[in-house]
């Protein structure tokens, strides 16, 4: 991810301080397995010039990327060389290659510096399935539709599948998938993924998702430096409008065991939520969650937190009263604990809370934690609701609703612009000064020369870079 896109959608908010480590909140997810540097086994190569029935060497290449995958052992490469791939029969042109092991993984990777194109059509189910699969990287890949086809010949369903059998020690890096019917990555059950550096976009389901797994879900994943933006602009070689799928989100996974870490990744312009994770253990951290139709967080699972985070343009420019919100938590068992530290949330819409806690379940308590973050919300009626049975500890954060009768809605106490520094240590209400709130396009959320932001926080429990990845100072100027 370039730095210039942090330099533009970024904010530096009211945590500028010299500290060390972080509060509690939500298990990170570790990093258990990495390939070893050499796997030790054979190179083979595919190419557009090649041919199947030869060797497969860089002198001799295969043709198809589905044949490739299938020829190798544990400790193997696959290099796809730069060109375009037509994907259109079952199973053959699929990518399904085995398992490694822990010494010796399975590589496929294109081109270094002429990335290859895995396009598909005839309503292909996926370019690459790794159910079942594991000790399995896959890196410097394009998977998308085949645009010289158009109508029906261009459906194409997802970019890659882990569906049915479990997998787990996947690597999927510098991956870019793009325009396909419907996940960009469907996921149902797999321990130890990690998703680096990868663009998914103009997916008609959504860029991440799956069904609800049978084998725990989704365990110890690390999604990291990702954009996951456009989901459900585009289904079926149209714009989108008529998919089946209402709310294509960003992310979006179903019950699952975590831990969640979701890290440096930008989420934007999506006809459904931002980031939307029923997992225990979820950690979004440095992130921006910008200009998403429905919701920008929803958080279910236990001991899940968000984090030097930025959430803002819930409705994307659209004027439309809906019942989505910046901030959802809900969630079934009672007694789950949810932290809320260093964020930002900016709402133009309005008509709806800024952040509602527990507004389906408003008897089952949950423990929420809130710590120097600004809530702004600049539309009419954008308090914020907490469930009459939940705890919240709010210290050190500051409350902007110049629209709204009131800041914050907790069972039968009520708090205004007048009272709500009475609701903990350090609350403020004011107008935070950001350089330049947006609605459905980008903003500039630094903090103006004079912002009552400024060397507000406190360090407790507080993380140690901001969102740009910077060391606190003394303060920020601007």
């Amino acid at each position: 991810m370039k730095r210039t896109l942090w330099q533009v959608l970024t904010l530096i908010m009211m945590i500028i301080f010299t500290h060390s480590g972080c509060g509690g909140g939500g298990g990170n997810a570790e990093v258990t397995t990495r390939p070893p540097e050499n796997g030790g086994g054979r190179t083979f190569y595919v190419s557009p010039e090649g041919d199947d029935s030869n060797p497969g060497t860089m002198e001799q290449p295969w043709a198809t990327p589905g044949f490739g995958s299938r020829q190798l052992q544990p400790g193997d490469t696959l290099v796809i060389l730069g060109g375009r791939y037509t994907l259109s029969r079952y199973p053959d042109d699929i990518v399904t290659p085995p398992s490694g092991t822990p010494q010796q993984w399975i590589t496929i990777k294109g081109e270094e510096g002429n990335r290859p194109m895995l396009v598909g059509r005839d309503n292909l189910s996926t370019a690459i399935d790794l159910s079942g699969r594991s000790y399995v990287r896959i890196e410097n890949l394009e998977i998308t539709s085949d645009d010289s086809v158009s109508g029906s010949s261009r459906f194409f369903r997802e970019g890659i599948q882990i569906l049915g059998s479990p997998a787990s020690h996947i690597v999927l890096e510098d991956i870019y998938i793009h325009h396909v019917d419907e996940f960009g990555i469907d996921v149902q059950d797999v321990e130890d993924l990690q998703l680096l550096n990868c663009r998914i976009e103009y997916c008609g389901f959504g860029a991440i998702g799956g069904p609800a797994g049978q084998h725990g879900g989704w365990r110890n994943v690390v999604i990291r430096g990702c954009r996951l933006s456009y989901s459900g602009h585009y289904y079926q070689d149209t714009d989108g409008s008529n998919r089946p799928y209402d709310r294509p989100d960003g992310f979006g996974i179903e019950s699952s065991e975590g831990p969640i870490l979701i890290e440096d990744t930008i989420v934007e312009h999506n006809y459904g939520d931002g980031i939307d994770s029923k997992a225990a253990n979820t950690t979004v951290r440095r992130c921006v969650v910008a200009n998403n139709s429905c919701d920008g967080v929803k958080l279910w699972g236990d001991q899940s937190r968000i984090e030097n985070t930025l959430i803002y343009g819930r409705g994307d420019g659209d004027p439309t009263a809906t019942p989505w919100s910046p901030i959802v938590i809900s969630t079934e068992p009672p007694n789950a604990v949810f932290e809320i530290v260093n964020v930002t949330v900016d709402d133009a819409l309005g008509g709806n809370y800024l952040m509602h806690v527990q507004y389906d379940y408003p008897d089952l308590p949950v423990i929420l934690r809130v710590r120097n973050t600004i809530f702004s919300g600049r539309g009419n009626n954008s308090s914020i609701f907490v469930g009459r049975a939940s705890t919240i500890s709010a210290e050190y954060n500051l409350f902007y609703m110049p629209q709204s009768d009131s800041v914050l809605i907790h069972g039968d106490e009520t708090y205004t612009s007048s009272n709500i520094s009475q609701m903990g240590t350090g609350n403020l209400y004011d107008d935070p000064l950001f350089i330049s709130p947006a609605w459905g396009w980008e903003g500039d959320y630094h903090l103006r020369p004079g912002s009552p932001a400024i060397d507000a926080g406190t360090p407790t429990g507080a993380p140690s870079n901001d969102l740009e990845g910077n060391p606190p100072s003394s303060g920020f100027r601007g």
